[in-house]
């Protein structure tokens, strides 16, 4: 069969070479998950997050202490979205260009930018996940870090919040947006210097691999927060350390997923995790509150900020797959799959022979969530 979809693999090879290049930085950080990728979508995988009972002292007797109940928590994982990029030409728009000798280039230009598309779209997926599962946030809204010569403590900000939360020391991950990572190449001498540095990758290449101990990435994907309406609320009730579900009362407008807030009397900025359009519980980040909250206390809304992430690999769960079809296949002449070697996303490829026309699809399912929240911090600027 002439014009068949296997002809134009060099074509789709070609694209994939530009789009591996992209500014991609959560999709190689996180978690994949097999059993996630193969739910419907809009289908839930729950993950179950277990929890040891409290240390008890140990009593010599006949029987054991009757104890040890807890209960489970979970945290759920959807395949949100299906999105295909579409290609189509019809006979008398590639007899066009033909004879100049360009279809090939076009066509390969058209792939790429489809490709381009979905990673991206994946990417800002991810990155608003981490903003609104994450715990506690460093670092001060609209002030773009590493900003001082010299300074490196917001490395050490964001990495005190996950030591205290108990996070793993190994396979941490920053994810930085561009003005951060234009403070790490232009004014954080110790990285580019190479006596100091030991090494001339940021030098050369405009990245470097760990800094006290976070890989560093850079995401396109990371884009302004702008924080919600709220204003005037304050605790019902007292709250102790611990408690991550907040009832406020008096206060009006909303409160988004993703604002910074404070309480009065504690300098921690907390993450809100579950918003509020009135009076309700507010939802933050675990651990929750890392001091007492008392009846009454004040509650402040930051400003608007960019969210950078650092987090343990396994906090945040990516589930991407090719778009589910009927049993039998559906009207597609052709299919292939297709992996970046950088990302690890793996697009399906269609080919739909119409009349007089050829439509092409580049395609892919996806859903992504924080399962771990005391595993993820945002350093804000």
């Amino acid at each position: 069969m002439a014009n068949t979809l296997t002809g134009i693999i060099p074509t789709l090879y070609a694209a994939l070479n530009t789009v591996s290049r992209e500014m991609v930085g959560f999709i190689p950080a996180v978690r994949r998950d097999s059993n996630a990728e193969r739910a419907a979508v809009g289908q839930t995988v729950r993950v179950p997050l277990g929890e040891a009972g409290e240390l008890e002292d140990i009593t010599p007797g006949a029987q054991p202490a009757n104890s040890g109940d807890t209960t489970v928590d979970h945290t759920d994982v959807t395949i949100t979205k299906s999105k295909a990029a579409p290609v189509r030409w019809n006979g008398e728009e590639q007899r066009a260009v033909g004879s100049t000798g360009v279809y090939n280039q076009i066509l390969a230009d058209q792939f790429t930018d489809a490709m381009r598309k979905l990673v991206n779209a994946v990417e800002v997926d991810l990155s608003l996940a981490a903003m609104a599962g994450a715990s506690r946030a460093h670092g001060t809204a609209g002030t773009a870090p590493f900003g001082t010569a010299g300074d490196l403590s917001d490395f050490a900000g964001v990495a005190q919040i996950l030591d205290v939360n108990g996070a793993p020391i190994v396979d941490r991950q920053l994810v930085l947006g561009s003005m951060a990572m234009a403070n790490l190449r232009g004014k954080q001498s110790v990285l580019f210097k190479v006596n100091e540095a030991g090494t001339n990758d940021m030098l050369r290449n405009g990245m470097t691999d760990r800094v006290q101990n976070f890989a560093l990435r850079y995401s396109g994907g990371i884009n302004l927060h702008t924080k919600g309406t709220g204003a005037g609320y304050v605790a019902d009730g007292a709250h102790a350390a611990g408690v991550s579900g907040i009832v406020l009362k008096t206060g009006t407008g909303t409160v988004l997923a993703g604002d910074i807030v404070t309480f009065n009397g504690d300098t921690n900025k907390y993450v809100v995790n579950t918003g509020i359009t009135g009076p309700a519980t507010l939802g933050i980040g675990k651990p929750g509150l890392l001091a007492a909250l008392a009846d009454g206390g004040a509650m402040t809304i930051g400003a608007n900020y960019t969210p950078n992430a650092a987090f343990a690999r396994g906090a945040i769960v990516l589930a991407a797959r090719a778009p589910a079809v009927p049993e039998g296949g559906d009207s597609a002449d052709d299919a292939m799959t297709i992996t970046d070697p950088v990302t690890g996303m793996t697009f399906e490829v269609r080919v739909y022979r119409q009349y007089r026309q050829v439509k092409y699809e580049v395609c892919l399912a996806w859903g992504c969530a924080v399962v771990k929240p005391e595993h993820v911090a945002l350093l804000i600027g």
